[in-house]
């Protein structure tokens, strides 16, 4: 049996372990954990924070006993040699590109695969690196580690535990931290948002003198802004029989916005001072922007202090035998700090201005941050989105004027800067002053590192009766997006299936709402959820404005009856609840019988990225069916006499039925492809059959995603990869072959692309003996084919695509620039390689994730190269740079500024586009025919892949 209530603060900056046994006598008092961790090379200390750090060293550069903690730890993620806690921070500060920080911020990015080893971001080849969920899982079982060397009798696995998470994190992040503790031996546990763990701290403190305390408070601001994140949520007070009882109301929305945007704003300050006199500033390589701004880091943090000095030098060493004598130091005045940092991110703000939308002028390390960084406008937005509720709360009239709370508990390692906690409470006081009402009442919260971790514990005492206790359930209520307009901006009926305000663990049945559920076929649902306050119940259906929710992670599943595959549709109810550890749990009951079967719908969590502009299902148009019925006609199963030339025409045919292809959207495409994967056999008729399919198979798909079935229509896709074709004589059925593969590329797996890959070099790379020992089911593909095929392989590890660039410039060299030989076929090929070459190098991917981009220092040799060709000539050299020096805003993907300053001037000196500049001066998305032409052909009506 569990002896200890435990919690856990895994924070962005730091995470700590607070814990009370309240099964004995009088100690219910609540402790924190020194956590012992290497404080120098060989040397073991204890700290209650332990910095959420890791540091991968060089290979010999630290000894195994230089590592050794007073248990045996093995590295969660795998990685031989890795430093976590206080010493991980501190050889980070002098050593460049070996440091994973922000673990947590890459938590709940769904941009990328946060399953994938790409922390530290953008470091150097052979540096090992580690999944956001692996970072995360093993400061957990550092801590579990520590623990159980203090505690062998009562393991931390077996204990009560509370892991506290941001408010705003969504189901996909919670998932997903909820796996890096089952990684880190921590299996069973309880999530808590941490700005209710902030106040359940001060509240179990004060709970001798609550009713005294809370006598002249309605409503509690409960601003949480750590190292990575900014979180508000807003806790109703009413007075019932003489005692306050608690209610949360309101949580904002995610927000990467925090002390690691304050350091990075002051290391860009550092880095311009770094430059020599009468000298361009230095760009910094990422690793030595994180070192950087882990340097600067500390300067605020001394610079921010009430009794702090009026300035701080800031040293930034050098490198390999340098490391001394190659440091260079800045100095950061208070001024600067108080400016940039107190000025910066807490203005104000008088007008009550919300937050401006847009892209951020921090963009760095692949995250992305908030488009404003002014915490005090995010601020107005969050009030602005609970007015009603807040109105409610402080009992003010709807009168159109902002409802601003009349408590304050400030928390987040930010806040410990006295001058970052006056600067809130001044604003909301200000705000208040205009409405002539008194100033903001601030709760003292006597350590913000700890608050946290500690009223986790409070929760919990709580739970069991021994603490004061905040009620309000969900913070967000949660929809089912049913069919309609999905237009841009346009409302969306949805019915509610779980309303804010449902208290954990308690199931919630629709049972007003029977829907058809199609088993042995893919399902999908559009779940989507809103913080707002819509008064919804279990049932409802509502019209929900897009601007108000956010969509989860898709459900895509093929759902069928104990042990049978039939296809069949039967009534189904939906069954939801808020799991005890806090997240969504949705079930589809069967309705005919009271023992019915269920069927749990799980989310989709590894590379969903809300940006690809997934167009939800529809029902196909009016002559689907007569669409399907001439599929059927040329592939179907009965034997029919269809001539070749019928074949040929089934393209046209179709467009007769469904207008001009290029107008089909991406459900249309889909339902065709689907019709086509069931006749998949029928192509193996005649040549023509094999080239028809295959070139409209590719294009119903293409690009392989977009919808959120493709999953599992990639899967039976690829089923017949193996085989081959079976006309392999027949040149267009093989173009038609690689050309399928091409389009659909995005859809597959690393390991799919790889296997491309193989054939690609085999066709292109292949000696004459090598040839004649061809496979059999290899098919052949000519140079163009495979060169458009190399390009779309995005998922392949950036060492690869160095080595494909520097083969495809090596053929561009041997290519006639100039003379009488410079004619119409060289100019095509000059055409292919470097379209080709401008994909592989893409600085911006299309579907891939940005760590497997080319590798910076590569695709600056290329365009050394390119920039020796005759660009008015040879046109796609301009085209080829200008997407080789895209700038992204993420210095590890970016090339150097002399570089993309000598490209901007031959791009503009050529006469080349505005827009091919303007990809590479500044951060910018794509127009409609940049984005064809790079990616080969037009996507499908609504679909905008990720560049």
């Amino acid at each position: 049996m569990s002896q200890y209530l435990v919690s856990i603060d895994l924070g962005t900056t730091n995470t700590v372990l607070a814990y009370a046994a309240p099964a004995a006598p009088g100690a219910r008092d609540v402790q924190l954990f020194d956590i012992e961790q290497l404080t120098a090379p060989g040397e073991v200390g204890s700290a209650t924070l332990l910095p959420s750090a890791r540091y991968h060293p060089a290979d010999g550069e630290l000894a195994e006993g230089e590592l050794q903690l007073p248990w045996r730890q093995d590295d969660v993620a795998a990685v031989a040699q890795v430093v976590v806690g206080r010493l991980a921070r501190r050889l980070g500060a002098a050593v460049p590109g070996r440091l994973v920080a922000s673990a947590k911020s890459w938590l709940s990015h769904p941009g990328v695969d946060r399953m994938a080893p790409i922390l530290p971001w953008g470091a150097d080849e052979g540096v090992p690196k580690v999944s956001p969920v692996g970072a995360s899982a093993s400061y957990l079982a550092h801590l579990r580690g520590a623990w159980n060397h203090r505690f062998p009798d009562h393991p931390l696995e077996k204990q009560q535990i509370v892991l506290t998470i941001p408010a705003s994190f969504d189901d996909g992040a919670r998932a997903l931290t909820l796996e890096a503790a089952r990684l880190a031996g921590l299996p069973k546990l309880r999530l808590l948002e941490e700005p209710q763990a902030a106040l359940y701290d001060w509240l179990y403190r004060h709970r001798d003198s609550l009713a005294a305390d809370l006598a002249e408070t309605r409503l509690v601001l409960v601003a949480d802004v750590g190292g990575g994140t900014t979180d508000f949520s807003l806790v109703q007070v009413e007075v019932v029989d003489g005692e306050p009882v608690l209610t949360r109301i309101g949580v904002g929305n995610h927000l990467i916005l925090g002390g690691d945007n304050m350091d990075l704003a002051l290391a860009h300050l550092a880095e311009s001072r770094l430059a020599q006199p009468d000298a361009p500033a230095a760009r910094l390589s990422p690793g030595r922007l994180a070192q950087l701004t882990e340097r600067c880091r500390a300067a605020k943090e001394q610079l921010l202090e009430a009794d702090g000095p009026a300035q701080a030098t800031v040293t930034l060493l050098g490198s390999g035998s340098k490391l001394i004598g190659g440091s260079r130091s800045v100095t950061l005045l208070k001024d600067d700090v108080e400016r940039i940092v107190v000025d910066g991110f807490f203005p104000l703000n008088e007008t009550q201005d919300e937050a401006r939308r847009g892209r951020g002028a921090i963009v760095e390390f692949g995250l992305p941050y908030a488009a404003d960084a002014a915490v005090t406008r995010h601020l107005v937005s969050f009030l602005r989105q609970h007015a009603a509720a807040a109105r409610a709360a402080l009992g003010q009239p709807d009168d159109g004027s902002l409802a601003v709370p009349d408590t304050l508990l400030l928390n987040g390692g930010v806040f410990r800067a006295g001058a970052l906690a006056r600067r809130l409470e001044q604003t909301l006081t200000a705000w208040r002053a205009a409405r002539h009402l008194p100033p903001v009442r601030v709760l003292h919260n006597e350590n913000p590192d700890v608050a946290v971790a500690r009223g986790g514990v409070a929760y919990s005492l709580a739970r069991q009766g021994f603490a004061p206790a905040i009620e309000g359930g969900s913070p967000r209520a949660y929809y089912l997006l049913l069919d309609g307009d999905k237009s841009p901006g346009v409302a969306r009926r949805a019915v509610c299936i779980l309303p804010r305000g449902a208290q954990p663990g308690r199931e919630i049945g629709l049972a007003d709402r029977t829907f058809g559920l199609r088993l042995g076929r893919p399902v999908r649902f559009h779940l989507v959820s809103t913080v707002s306050d819509l008064g919804e119940r279990a049932g409802d259906v509502v019209e929900l404005d897009p601007a108000d929710f956010v969509a989860l992670p898709p459900v895509a599943t093929v759902l069928r009856l104990a042990g049978s595959d039939a296809r069949k549709e039967v009534p189904v109810q939906l069954a939801v609840a808020l799991s005890e550890v806090g997240t969504l749990d949705v079930h589809c009951v069967e309705a005919s019988r009271p023992d019915g079967e269920r069927w749990l719908l799980e989310f989709q969590l590894r590379g969903i990225d809300d940006d690809t502009g997934a167009v939800p299902d529809e029902p196909p148009p009016p002559r689907f069916a007569d669409a399907v019925e001439r599929i059927d006609r040329i592939f179907g199963g009965r034997t029919l006499q269809v001539d070749a030339k019928e074949v040929r025409q089934l393209r046209a045919g179709l467009e007769n039925l469904l207008g001009s292809r290029e107008r089909w959207p991406t459900p249309l495409l889909r339902h065709l492809f689907d019709a086509l994967m069931e006749r998949a056999k029928g192509r193996r008729r005649s040549p023509e059959h094999e080239r028809v399919w295959l070139n409209l198979a590719g294009y119903c798909l293409r690009p392989g995603f977009g919808d959120t079935l493709d999953g599992w229509r990639i899967e039976q896709l690829w089923a017949l990869f193996e085989t081959g074709v079976q006309y392999q004589k027949d040149s267009q059925v093989r173009a038609e072959w690689w050309t399928l593969w091409r389009r659909v590329a995005g859809g597959l797996d690393a390991t799919a692309q790889l296997r491309l890959l193989d054939d690609f070099a085999f066709n292109l790379q292949a000696s004459a003996a090598e040839r004649g020992r061809r496979p059999v089911t290899l098919v052949d593909g000519s140079e163009e084919d495979m060169l458009r095929l190399g390009a779309a392989l995005e998922r392949i590890p950036s060492a690869y695509k160095a080595e494909i660039g520097n083969w495809m410039l090596g053929e561009i060299t041997k290519l006639p620039a100039s003379g009488p030989k410079f004619d119409t076929r060289a100019a095509a090929s000059f055409s292919r390689y470097l379209w080709a070459l401008g994909r592989v190098g893409a600085r911006q991917p299309f579907h891939g994730s940005a760590h497997e981009v080319a590798p910076v220092a590569a695709v600056e040799t290329w365009l050394a190269a390119i920039l020796q060709l005759d660009w008015k000539r040879i046109e796609p050299a301009g085209f080829a740079a200008a997407h080789l020096a895209r700038k992204t805003g993420d210095r590890s993907r970016d090339i150097g500024d002399p570089l993309r300053d000598d490209i901007v001037r031959r791009l503009t000196g050529t006469g080349a586009p505005a827009t091919w500049i303007a990809m590479v001066r500044d951060v910018v998305e794509l127009d409609q025919a940049s984005e064809q032409r790079m990616f080969g052909e037009a996507l499908p009506p609504g679909l905008k892949l990720i560049g």
